[in-house]
């Protein structure tokens, strides 16, 4: 019998068979990456093979950064001129096109109604979606055409009602919209525009509130999975949409929420 020869490898070396890594090359831009949801992101991407510039009015955002091998940028984006200095940093960068802008800064503290101030308000609107809307704004120019990404925070939050999160229930609202809206308008460009809408997640900003017997009875135990989700989970979702493989997906405002808003199920016992 006639000897067959072996198959010819479709990779000319070794190399050329190594998976590369889902973002090389590529520039991204994640706000509140100190840490929480934004430093999961920052990192997922990173590892993704992305260059990341982490922007958060906290020091510690130099810290997560350089433990990344990344660069971080302490910057209030509420404040006047913030914009430009995201921009003078990526120009410090020398990176070509943005292909991924997450928006995920964002700041807790809401109260009922009759318990808020005007300056409460505005600080919960200031940051959490005008800041957000302004970035997005002036950095739109810089998103790679066609390719580009852009991943907004909102919360289950801005998607039901729940007493004592006005100010911040709100805000979440206009970005989940924010993010439909705009879908709207960079679509043609070839840039998809998505949100996420996280449940309860495990950082810094919900540690206080899982003390609470009653957050715990009225947030936490009607989520199906039976858990609180971690920032990595958040980042994952995150990154997918920030992907190639998310190319048709745009205008969607995505929960994840272990099933919270999808069945509100009520707590109950196998005994």
């Amino acid at each position: 019998m006639p000897r067959h020869s072996p198959p010819v490898s479709r990779f000319r070396s070794t190399e050329d068979a190594l998976p590369k890594p889902r973002f090389a090359g590529r520039t991204a831009v994640v706000t509140g990456a100190a840490r929480g949801i934004g430093a999961a992101t920052a990192l997922r991407l990173s590892q993704d093979g992305a260059r990341v510039l982490l922007v958060d009015q906290l020091d510690q955002v130099e810290e997560t950064a350089n433990a990344m091998g990344q660069t971080g940028l302490i910057l209030d984006l509420a404040e006047p001129g913030a914009s430009a200095s995201v921009l003078a940093q990526l120009d410090g960068m020398d990176v070509g096109p943005l292909d991924i802008l997450v928006n995920n800064a964002g700041i807790g503290g809401s109260r009922l109604l009759p318990d808020s101030d005007d300056a409460h308000l505005l600080r919960l609107i200031e940051v959490n979606l005008r800041a957000v809307i302004s970035l997005t704004r002036d950095l739109s120019p810089r998103l790679r055409r066609p390719g580009g990404r852009v991943v907004n925070v909102s919360s289950i939050f801005g998607m039901i009602g729940n007493a004592g999160t006005i100010g911040y229930g709100v805000a979440k609202a206009g970005i989940a919209q924010f993010s439909r809206q705009l879908a709207t308008e960079l679509g043609p460009k070839g840039i998809t525009v998505n949100a996420i809408a996280p449940g309860v997640v495990a950082t810094e900003m919900t540690q206080e509130h899982l003390k609470s017997s009653r957050y715990r009875q009225l947030q936490v135990a009607p989520i199906p999975l039976g858990r609180i989700s971690q920032p990595h989970e958040q980042a994952a979702v995150i990154a997918f949409l920030a992907s190639d493989e998310a190319s048709f997906v745009s205008g969607a405002v995505l929960p994840v929420d272990g099933g919270f808003l999808a069945t509100r199920h009520a707590p109950f016992s196998t005994e």
